[in-house]
């Protein structure tokens, strides 16, 4: 009777190689997510005895059965629970690899970039234009996504480098400091009282903000206004007046301007922007594209 250990390195085995076909996987999580043959057969607009044929491939190719059918459907076994830890990953990496094979034509290499959506305007944007006009031999794949999603994708060696704030030190990444932003407390209201969360606009920033503007606001109840991404605070408070947090450096203009005005006394927060890249990158693609960015990057 084979172990756990035995056939994860087996599984790592069978993926490594290519042995695997991606439509056996797919067929396997279609059936996780209907619980049944029948049903995922129906969703993939194949046969029955085709779903059954692929799992049936699939279970010899692993040596293991992966599900145990009943009347209701079908429930994984031991390996089948195991199997899927690693199924995901690999239908991820499977198209990956398609994507990376099929190079559009005038392109030597294909670079997968992000970031995070309130990084989007004008970090990342400008980031590619950059890379656009700097090396236009390289095609580019940009995903923006949410900032625990980005990560995931990088670990993964699905994406190469991403844009995002405060991210978690993992193994494998590499954490590049872009620019060193603070989150502060503005208003278009120049008398504005730190303690008066009547007009506060709430937004976004992520769970590190979250936790300390509890700290610093313990009586505050909540805001009748929420924006999620936190930049888009900003056009509503100009527009209707109040106050909210915001990056010191976006909001910069509009302190010059008078629009709105620092609340004194109010806490702020650190809030760095980083690029996080993959170890699994290929160095001659990653090292000229985070020059680029960090030429673009805010500085100061």
């Amino acid at each position: 009777m084979q172990t756990n250990e035995k056939f994860c390195t087996m599984n790592a085995i069978n993926l490594l190689t290519g042995v695997m076909d991606t439509k056996l996987v797919e067929t396997f999580l279609e059936i996780v997510a209907t619980g049944s043959f029948n049903t995922a057969a129906a969703q993939m607009n194949i046969g029955q005895t085709t779903v059954s044929a692929r799992i049936r491939t699939l279970e010899d190719q692993l040596e293991r059965p992966l599900f145990v059918r009943h009347k209701g459907g079908a429930a994984l076994t031991p390996a089948g629970r195991q199997f899927l830890r690693h199924a995901p990953n690999f239908v991820q990496l499977a198209r990956q690899m398609r994507r990376q094979v099929a190079v559009p034509q005038g392109h030597r290499a294909i670079l997968a970039i992000g970031g995070e959506m309130s990084l989007w305007q004008p970090l990342l944007l400008d980031w590619i234009r950059r890379l656009r006009a700097e090396c236009p031999d390289i095609a580019l794949r940009v995903q923006v996504d949410a900032p625990g999603t980005l990560i995931d994708q990088v670990a993964a060696g699905l994406v190469d480098a991403v844009v995002i704030h405060a991210p978690p030190q993992r193994p494998g990444l590499r954490i590049d400091l872009l620019a060193d932003d603070r989150l502060v407390l503005a208003s278009t209201d120049p008398a504005a009282d730190p303690a008066n969360g009547q007009t506060l606009v709430g937004a976004d920033w992520g769970p590190d903000f979250s936790q300390g503007f509890v700290s610093g606001f313990p009586a505050f109840q909540g805001a009748g206004v929420t924006f999620d991404p936190g930049p888009l605070a900003a056009d509503y408070i100009l527009a209707a007046g109040g106050s909210g947090y915001f990056r010191q450096r976006d909001i910069a203009p509009h302190l010059a301007s008078g629009a709105l005005h620092l609340v004194p006394d109010a806490p702020q927060f650190p809030y760095p922007v980083c690029a996080v890249s993959s170890s699994q990158a290929d160095p001659d693609l990653l090292g000229p594209a985070l020059s680029h960015l960090r030429k673009v990057a805010p500085s100061g």
